[in-house]
């Protein structure tokens, strides 16, 4: 199986920050990053990932907590990547950025440049960004529709990777003795026209050493699997169940033929949060220490931000109410999102308090929250890869680097006693170790000749 080690500052858990072991200052800190290199690289880890996204959100809406997070003031991914580069040698780096705010020129130079500094290891996580924030960041007063940012990304991609076919093999020689740096035989203008983009190239980088890098996107919509299904190597899944993991897994495999493409040409990487403990009673006890730490003001900030009412004022103690917003009543079967929907719904069931409510939403009920031991987390990655549910996982760390510690050194060797799991690195690219197909460059029309 695949495996990448998702760093979100200090963890994925709302309230990692405020865990004795780890540096509340971390995430300001290149030292921080260095470590977290460090684990995954002796974890034998295929890559690094870095989510993001370019705003400070939900700042006008004061019934959301963000003040009390960890996940908002960060640093810009290629950046940090670049700098991680010169310290590991194998893991590969994978940055977020988003279609809709980025030109592919510029973008592709900077992932270039990435993939050149770390001999071959930079990957790009494709998004095409749903926040309001984000939008009036960069000039807009609101979200461009779904469809227009799927379009305008599939036109992005397709620019991207062929700017990254700006020169063929062998054509820039760098020869003294000739006097020529590169062939301008060898070099290829894209003279790009679409909707969106109108681009002549070449890229000024010199060639890739993967030739393309892997291209990562997420999402359920029917435009963001479209896309996935179309141009991206691995799709980072967010399903909380085995079931839901298999039809999302199907869904996507099935959509891949009629783009010429097989099952081995997209793996799916669902997240995964593991609480790990040598006995079961460790592992529930870390994950009570920890959400023993969320205040209630952040929890009842998560519920808005998942689409659940505000339960401000409400005995958190006490049974979920309903709660009125304007003419629409929060109920179990109309709260914004599927999986809030469900989780409301179970709520409800199980009669649980605003606590136990906020509690679940803080454990990542969107993803795969697991307590456990080695073994039986072992066990269910198993089960989910060897039955259609997943090619690898996205380890998403409560609380890094205390949880990625524990997975290298309690999971991995589990994973690897079984036989599921490398012992060494196989390749020296992000695409050799994902056991992706190299890259061969497209045609792309030829630079004029000398003279002409």
């Amino acid at each position: 199986m695949s495996l990448g080690l998702s760093i979100a500052n200090l963890g994925y858990h709302y309230a990692a920050w405020r865990h004795p072991g780890v540096p509340a200052d971390g995430n300001m800190r290149f030292a921080h990053y260095r470590h977290c290199a460090a684990l995954a690289e002796r974890g034998k880890f295929d890559l690094i990932f870095l989510a993001d996204s370019s705003a400070v959100r939900d700042l006008d809406n004061t019934a959301i907590a963000r003040e009390l997070e960890h996940q908002l003031v960060k640093h810009e991914p290629l950046a940090l990547l670049a700098a991680m580069a010169t310290c590991t040698k194998h893991v590969g780096l994978v940055a977020t950025a988003s279609t809709t705010y980025h030109h592919p020129y510029n973008l592709a130079r900077m992932f270039a440049t990435l993939d050149i500094l770390s001999k071959g290891r930079a990957g790009w996580n494709m998004v095409t960004s749903f926040s309001l924030d984000e939008a009036r960041n960069f000039g807009l007063d609101r979200v461009l529709p779904s469809d227009t940012r799927h379009e305008r990304a599939t036109e992005f991609l397709e620019v991207f990777r062929g700017l990254f076919d700006s020169f063929d093999d062998g054509a820039i020689p760098i020869d003294k003795a000739r006097g020529i740096f590169f062939e301008r035989a060898g070099t290829h203008l894209l003279n790009h026209k679409g909707k969106h983009f109108d681009i002549r190239g070449p890229l000024d980088s010199p060639i890739a050493p993967q030739r393309q890098i892997p291209v990562f996107t997420a999402g359920e919509s029917e435009n963001s699997q479209e896309l996935a299904a179309r141009t991206a190597d691995v799709v980072y899944g967010g399903q909380p169940d085995i079931a839901s993991a298999r039809a999302y897994y199907a869904s996507l495999k099935s959509r891949l033929p009629k783009y010429g493409r097989t099952a081995d040409d997209l793996k799916v990487m669902p997240g995964i949060m593991p609480f790990i403990g040598r006995t079961m009673a460790e592992a529930q006890e870390k994950f009570e220490r920890m959400q023993q730490l969320i205040l209630p003001r952040l929890g009842l900030g998560l519920l808005v931000v998942n689409g659940f009412p505000d339960y401000t004022g409400h005995d958190l103690d006490g049974p979920i109410p309903e709660v009125s917003t304007g003419d629409v009543k929060l109920s179990a079967t109309n709260s914004k999102g599927g999986f809030s929907s469900k989780l409301m719904a179970q709520a409800r069931a199980e009669n649980l308090t605003i606590r136990q409510l906020y509690e679940r939403v803080s454990a990542g009920f969107w993803h795969m929250g697991v307590v456990g031991t080695p073994t039986s987390i072992a066990d269910l990655m198993e089960e989910w890869f060897t039955t259609g549910a997943a090619d690898g996982f996205n380890i998403q760390s409560p609380c890094i680097p205390v949880d990625s510690a524990d997975f290298v050194d309690l999971v991995i060797p589990e994973l690897q006693r079984r036989g599921l799991f490398r012992t060494e690195y196989e390749g020296t690219t992000l695409r050799e170790n994902l056991g992706l197909n190299p890259a061969r460059r497209q045609q792309a029309e030829p630079m004029l000749a000398a003279g002409n």
